[in-house]
């Protein structure tokens, strides 16, 4: 009959249910604020990376804390939109930008001259966090290349959903982004340690899986782009 694949859809959330999904988009915005700033005022204006530091150590792990909580938001506040069949204008728009300022934010901050350690007796300096500025600039073009190219698509009545390797990719980052902090914390950086290889491995591996993820993109939007080129 018509209309009976959508027999089981919930209606459409009201209430209480209609506003959650977006109040946890709200508040990974919050939380990408206070860890950003935390990192910021926390590692600002001292040298915590040539001598052991406890006010490191508290600060990127309650920066680690956060930015769990804020990934789990992201899980969650789609799940809900979905399941409550609460999906709305705000969050589809709301939702994918607290996303990249928490992950893309994140990374320029790891790339940054809070995680540098600066040289001693001679020795060259060391980006502590695995993250060089150009993995930064790369992690970064993927992302505005990947929106421009479905934003533009689907003006045109293209679906440019998110497939299986944008969604590993996310994955992947969501967990080495703590994963390095918690290193930082309370391991020994020291080149060629464990913690050391664990880091830039992971670090590599990141860049590696961002940019590979960008591909079903590309040759979706170019199928699609001849596909716009031959219609009548």
């Amino acid at each position: 009959m018509p209309g009976a694949s959508n027999t089981h859809d919930p209606a459409p959330a009201t209430g209480l249910r209609a506003k959650i999904p977006n109040a946890l988009t709200i508040l990974r915005l919050i939380l990408a604020g206070v860890f950003f700033a935390l990192l910021e005022l926390g590692l600002r204006g001292v040298d915590p990376w040539n001598e052991p530091d406890d006010r490191r150590t508290w600060v990127l792990l309650v920066a680690l804390g956060l930015f769990v909580i804020a990934a789990i938001t992201d899980a969650l506040d789609g799940f809900l939109a979905r399941k409550w069949n609460a999906v709305s204008k705000f969050g589809r728009v709301m939702d994918p930008f607290a996303d990249k300022i928490l992950v893309l934010g994140a990374f320029v901050s790891l790339a940054g001259p809070l995680f540098w350690q600066v040289g001693v007796n001679g020795a060259p300096g060391l980006q502590v966090s695995g993250v060089a500025p150009w993995m930064a600039i790369l992690i970064l073009a993927r992302e505005l290349l990947v929106t421009s190219v479905r934003g533009f698509f689907e003006s045109q009545g293209v679906d440019f959903s998110a497939d299986i390797a944008g969604k590993l990719k996310m994955i992947v980052q969501s967990l080495v982004i703590p994963l390095v902090l918690l290193l930082l914390a309370l391991a020994d950086m020291a080149p060629g340690s464990p913690a050391r290889w664990v880091i830039d491995i992971s670090v590599w591996a990141t860049v590696v899986v961002t940019v590979v993820s960008c591909a079903p993109y590309v040759l979706k939007g170019v199928r699609a782009g001849r596909g716009l080129i031959h219609e009548p």
